[in-house]
């Protein structure tokens, strides 16, 4: 079992910080400070998207206040989610072929109903959840998938 690095403590007044592990640099970099917490655990399963599409690992440590002082708090688990898999039928159709655009399409429903969840306080999604929202975009048309990205906005402001 691979240990996580240690999280260095963020210097200044308490807040909200996440702050991720870049392996390359063996270093911790601040990647979204707040007052609050919701804005920074957005921008963490933003990050977190970004990073696992470019095929590497998470590594996240989530500081804040406890009282007057610093607490590093549990940080959403980023486990590896399984890459989508390229589609040859869009390759051979060429770049301005109907199945580009159905996979872009496809695509862009995925990432709104990401987001929505994002929105709606679910920051680090499992490999079944991920493969169910891939499933949900494949089998929704646009205006629900923005419907339902909606209702999960919704529902996450009134945390």
């Amino acid at each position: 079992m691979e240990k996580r690095p240690r999280c260095p403590r963020p210097p200044g007044v308490p807040r909200w910080v996440a702050m991720f592990h870049q392996p390359s640099r063996n270093s911790w970099t601040v990647a979204a400070e707040s007052p609050h917490r919701e804005p920074v655990l957005y921008a963490v399963g933003d990050m977190t998207q970004t990073v696992r599409a470019r095929g590497e690992e998470a590594t996240i440590a989530l500081w804040g206040p406890k009282g007057d002082a610093w607490h590093l708090h549990d940080a959403p688990a980023a486990a590896p989610s399984p890459a989508p898999a390229a589609s040859s039928a869009a390759a051979a159709d060429g770049p301005a072929g109907p199945a580009v655009l159905a996979e872009r399409m496809t695509d862009r429903r995925h990432q709104v109903l990401m987001a929505g969840l994002s929105k709606a306080g679910l920051y680090d999604l499992g490999p079944e959840d991920g493969e169910a929202v891939r499933v949900l975009a494949d089998r929704l048309d646009e205006p629900t998938v923005r419907r339902v990205a909606h209702w999960l906005s919704v529902a996450g402001g009134q945390q």
